[in-house]
Order: structure tokens, then sequence, then C-alpha cells
């Protein structure tokens, strides 16, 4: 693949469907009945794809069948979880030409995603694919393309979209309980090097262990650099920085709150403030995105930040602010709180009531009152109200049980490509209006760039 371009790769694809033998516009997935077993395979077993293996395997009848990654360390390592007999390869084709597996699981770093999941599909597997979906919007249009022509099924795995806490979160907004929605507002704040993916790199990491030249894709042909491939999420060239890896979780979250298919306008501002390590994406970003009004929401604005080196500790919070009310959301609870205003609009306190005359107070207040009762006159008294998930629950889990649900029986999707395209599209736009330094004005029906 080393000298052969990203775009070749892809127009040539019939591409894993003439290189498994495979009629490329043909549908090859098996019709499942309610009880057979669904063998999947993962393609990327860093953090992701560990976590997603093991939380698939946790759904009755899902078994593991092989996995595929470009360092032999992790390949040895699936061997030590999950036996010696488990299939491993470097070259995730030779997955998706075994008819053995049902699925796949696509959990390499962001600028393979489009590549393998439209090979996936186009070799009769169902996908289920990281976030975000992709990692420019044209591969977006692409694995959409693909989705309805094999009619494979997709999931993308941002899991709040199958989430309790989001989902009565969703129940309140559509039951109108926050008033008109005017705001929201979320932030992703972390202060350890973890979180701001100085990931643990190997000892044995070397070109002999790691197939570098694979991994480069159609990227510039920079030399060997484990950092590239372990902390890869740090380098424009292969992920999608802050927006892509944190952003895409809330603004998946919001849409399956409203209803919206994205905003309209986005801006983003931010800097390399702290982790300098040879990062070429910001480790401080605010965005604020304008979301138009439809028939699911009115007008408002959402703005987003996040900050990898809060020394208040981090922390994580969602709020949607309407006229009534605001929700408060985190991965595991929601709180509604509701604070009305009175009928009568008040007078004195910080007013110009008390510039007036004595006399012109006194028939100010005479006419208020006639105005206005006293029940107008009463603030409504504040309520609230607070839900958390079950102890133990896991969204995560909930978002493969429909996944799999969705290949055995054809229900009904809850993130499929448009979904995603529709959620990785503002923060793909988000890191181009900061690298850019502009405004980006976006059409989310169309899901284009205006």
């Amino acid at each position: 693949m080393s000298s052969q371009s990203r775009r070749t790769f892809i127009r040539q694809a019939g591409g894993a469907a003439l290189l498994l033998g495979v009629h490329p516009f043909s549908s090859l997935a098996k019709p499942f009945s309610t009880n057979d077993k669904i063998r999947i395979g993962c393609i990327g077993m860093g953090i992701m794809g560990f976590g997603d293996v093991a939380c698939a395997l946790q759904v009755p009848g899902v078994e593991l069948a092989g996995v595929a990654d470009l360092y032999d360390g992790r390949l040895a390592h699936a061997k030590e979880l999950y036996g010696p007999g488990l299939f491993t390869t470097r070259d995730y084709r030779q997955l998706l030409s075994r008819k053995d597996i049902d699925a796949v699981i696509v959990a390499t770093p962001d600028f393979w995603h489009d590549t393998i999941s439209i090979a996936a599909m186009e070799a009769g597997k169902a996908v289920y694919c990281e976030k975000p979906m992709v990692q420019q919007i044209a591969e977006g249009h692409q694995v959409i393309d693909t989705q309805r022509r094999t009619k494979a099924v997709f999931q993308v795995g941002s899991q709040r979209v199958s989430s309790l806490a989001f989902a009565k979160a969703q129940e309140h907004f559509r039951a109108g309980n926050i008033g008109k929605l005017n705001m929201v507002e979320a932030h992703m704040d972390r202060h350890d090097a973890l979180g701001a993916w100085q990931y643990s790199i190997p000892t044995d990491a070397s070109p002999s262990t790691v197939d570098y030249d694979t991994y480069l894709k159609d990227t510039a042909k920079v030399g060997w650099d484990p950092k590239r491939f372990f902390r890869w999420r740090n380098y424009q060239a292969y992920g999608t920085g802050i927006p892509g890896d944190l952003f895409v979780h809330l603004i998946s979250g919001l849409h399956l709150i409203t209803g919206s298919k994205g905003p309209s306008r986005i801006f983003a501002s931010g800097s390399l403030s702290y982790w300098k390590d040879g990062r070429d994406v910001p480790d401080v970003m605010t965005a604020i995105f304008e979301y138009p009004e439809t028939s699911q929401h009115p007008q408002f604005q959402l703005t987003l930040r996040v900050n990898f080196a809060d020394g208040g500790g981090g922390g994580e919070a969602t709020r949607l602010i309407g006229s009534e009310g605001v929700l408060e959301l985190t991965d595991r609870s929601v709180r509604l709180q509701k604070r009305g205003l009175p009928k009568a609009p008040g007078y004195d306190g910080w007013d110009s009531f008390s510039t007036y005359t004595k006399a012109e107070q006194e028939a100010y207040v005479r006419q208020y009152n006639k105005t206005y009762s006293a029940a107008d006159q009463q603030t409504p008294a504040p309520t609230s109200e607070f839900y958390a998930v079950p102890e133990g629950y896991d969204d995560r889990l909930d978002h493969f049980k429909n996944f799999f649900a969705g290949v055995r029986s054809g229900q009904q999707i809850v993130e499929d490509a448009s979904f995603g395209l529709r959620a990785a599209g503002p923060a793909i736009l988000t890191n181009q209006s900061y690298f850019g330094r502009k405004e980006i004005k976006w059409d989310a029906d169309k899901m284009q760039v205006i």
C-alpha cells in the first residue's frame, strides 16, 4: 500500500471486493436468526479496539474470530486474552476475506476509518466503526453511498446515542420541560498526561514490530517515529484532534436529544498551550456552533470547550439552557432544574423605578397592581428532578446490543452513516475553522460546506 495512494485504493474498491473475489455490487451479508452466533473481527487493537471487543463479547451469542493490528505486540496480547488459537494478522484484508466473520469493529486511527469501513461493507460484513466516522467530509459521503448500495448494517461507535441518561434528557426536551431552548454549553477538561494523549510507547517498538509503511497510508512518508504510531491523535495527518476525539461525542448526544441535523455556522479558536511535545494540534480549543430553527428545535447556540491543561483538575458537563429550565448532563445522569418567571415584570431593585418622584412611584404601584394580580406577581417555586442510570450500567454495551440486533433482525440502527457524518462533519469543520482562522458555513441537510 505504501506505493498506492489512498484515493486510488478507494477507487479500486471493487477494492476489497475484487481482491476477495467478490462482485463489488453484491450484498453478501447472510440472513440471521435470533439464535445464530455472530462472529466478529476487530481491526485496530489499540485502547478502543480492546475495549470494544471486551464490551461486544458481553452480548449473548457474539464470538471473536480474529483481530488485525500493525503492531505485533497487540496481536500477541490478543492471544494472551482470548487464546493461542485466535486468528491474528497485520493485514486487515485477511479478516475481510474470512467467510466465518460476520461483522467487524473498525477501531483504527481516524484516517483509516473510511477505507476499511468501505472495504468491509463491500465484503458483506456488518461494520461498527469508531467515532469520528471519517477524517474528511468527502469520505463520509463515500461511506454513506457504500452503505446504501450494499445495504450493510453500519453503526458509528459514539455510545451516548444509546445512553439511558441521554434518552431521559431527550424525553425532557420533547416534553418542553426547559421551555424554549436558546443555548447549549459543554466542556471536557483534563489535567493529566494520558488524557492529553501522551500514551505509553512499548519498549520493543521498532520498524520490525510495527508495519509503519502500511500505517502511513497516503500521508507523507516520514521516517520511523513511534510517537506518530502510538500517539497518533496528536497529528493532523492521522487523527482529528480535540474535535474528532471529544467534540464529536458532545455533538452526537446533542443531536440525539434535539433531533437536530446540525449547525449552519461554525467558528473555532484555541492554542497549543502546554503539551508542546511535537504535536501539531491544539490542546485548548473553544468552538461556537449556530443551529438554525427547524421543525425539531428553535434556533440556539452551542459552545464547546476542551482544555488539556486545566489546573483545577478537569471535569465534564453539558447544559441545555431554556427559557424555563436547564438540563445538566453527565455520562450517567441528568438533572432538570426549572425556574420560571412570574407574569409580572417586577419593579424596584436594579430598576429605574427608584429614580422617579415619590408621587410617580405611588402612581406606578397603583397601576401595576391593577394590571397584575397577586398570583401574577408570584415567582414560581423552583423545582428539580434528578435521574441516574442504574449501578453498573454501560451505554457502550447498549450501543453494541443495538448494533447486533441490527445484524440479527434488521432492527433500526441508532447511529447510521448519515447520523455519523452529521456529527463528524461539524467536528471536522471545527478543525478547518481553527487552522484557517475563519468561519465555516455548513448545509446540514446536504452535509456540505457552503
